[in-house]
């Protein structure tokens, strides 16, 4: 490994380990101020307003889901070019037992809060109109989380393939 490749390969592990910190952080931050919005929001009478903190809870998940995105994809880099054994371990380990698999997205909190965002609406007595707008933006946002979830676990394998494509590509070119 030359020292160029040794400091690369140092930085995208200084990377991997900030940004999953920061994903973390991230999440509670997030959680605490879509928690305060909702408070203040409640006091605050119109369904409507409601899609504020929605709004806020979803800037936050996008956050954590592009966070979790590039250490998965700084992970299989460092797969494919500089065979990592430990990225090659962990994946190949999973989760040992059940009940053990964790959520990097934290979509089961994120879809809990979505739920808890909706209470002040019902507690409001919405018209039919209101109920459908503001009902159907807490809907998107759980179809969002869903969606995310099922990329996020289909980019492992989609991620190693486009890498060994691309180093097979680079070993073709040089001679």
């Amino acid at each position: 490994m030359t020292n160029r490749d040794l400091e690369e390969y140092k930085a995208l592990r200084a990377t991997i380990r900030q940004r999953g910190t920061a994903r973390t952080w991230v999440f509670g931050f997030g959680l605490a101020a879509w928690a305060t919005m909702v408070l203040a929001t409640t006091l605050v009478s119109p369904p409507l307003i409601t899609l504020i903190p929605l709004l806020v809870l979803a800037g936050f998940f996008e956050a954590v889901f592009g966070l979790h995105v590039a250490v998965e994809r700084i992970g299989r880099y460092l797969d494919v070019f500089f065979e990592d054994r430990w990225e090659e371990t962990a994946m190949a380990f999973g989760a040992p037992l059940a009940g053990t698999r964790t959520d990097p997205l934290f979509t089961v909190f994120f879809g809990l809060a979505t739920m808890g965002n909706f209470v002040p609406v019902m507690l409001s007595e919405p018209v039919r109109v209101e109920l459908a707008v503001v009902g159907g933006g807490h809907l998107l946002f759980i179809a969002r989380l869903v969606a995310a979830r099922r990329a996020a676990g289909r980019q492992r394998e989609a991620d190693l393939a486009r890498f060994r494509e691309i180093k097979d590509d680079n070993q073709r070119k040089t001679p």
